[in-house]
Formats: structure tokens, C-alpha cells, sequence
């Protein structure tokens, strides 16, 4: 049971960490660590765009769920079930790339025009 919770509270962190990454650069402009963490956030994500690889958090989650149950079918809470169609959405590995091209060239602009009139 431990296994479930701890595995449905790491879906929940991938979901928060993915709105940090789209709207960090808004909590970024005015607080230099946060933006050192978002830019670096961006980055990684990139990268692991680039070399194919998962999330160490989809990884921790999977094994999570495993170590609950190996055979384990979606038996999870309302709320984890609807955050896990928008963390794990179904799209092309193209798509979910030009998206991750896109969030970085959005955050990049906004860190720069905001770096301007400040």
C-alpha cells in the first residue's frame, strides 16, 4: 500500500514540475535561483528529449507500482488517474520534441524581454 501512495505522490511532482517548467520563466524573472533552477529544468528536459530517454521520475513511479503490484492495473484515486493522462499524454516523440523546442524558445524569449525593461 506504501508502494501506491508513494507512486501516486510522484505522479502529482512530475505534474507540478511540469507547470514549473511551462511557467517558471513568470516566477523566474524576479528570483535569480528559481530561474537558475527553471533554465536548468528546460535544459534537462531538452536533453532527455534528445537522447530518447524517460524521466527518472516515470521511472521511479514505474517502479513503484511495480514493487506494489507487478500486474498492476490503473485501480488508483480519481484524481492521480486524470494527472497521469496529462503527464503521460499520448503523442508522438516528434510532437512532445517540437513542444520541448517550443517551451525552451518561449521561456528563452520571455527571460530576455523581461531582462529588458528591468
Amino acid at each position: 500500500m506504501v508502494y501506491k501512495v508513494v507512486a501516486d505522490i510522484v505522479v502529482f511532482i512530475h505534474f507540478l514540475w511540469i507547470i514549473f517548467l511551462i511557467f517558471g520563466a513568470f516566477l523566474g524573472v524576479k528570483n535569480r535561483a528559481i530561474k537558475i533552477f527553471h533554465i536548468s529544468g528546460l535544459v534537462f528536459a531538452f536533453v532527455i528529449q534528445i537522447f530518447d530517454w524517460y524521466c527518472p521520475l516515470t521511472h521511479l513511479e514505474v517502479w513503484l507500482r511495480a514493487k506494489h503490484d507487478p500486474a498492476l492495473t490503473y485501480k488508483g484515486s480519481f484524481i492521480i488517474h486524470y494527472v497521469e493522462k496529462i503527464v503521460y499524454i499520448e503523442l508522438s516523440r516528434y510532437l512532445i520534441f517540437i513542444f520541448t523546442i517550443f517551451l525552451c524558445a518561449f521561456n528563452g524569449w520571455y527571460y530576455l524581454c523581461k531582462k529588458k525593461y528591468t
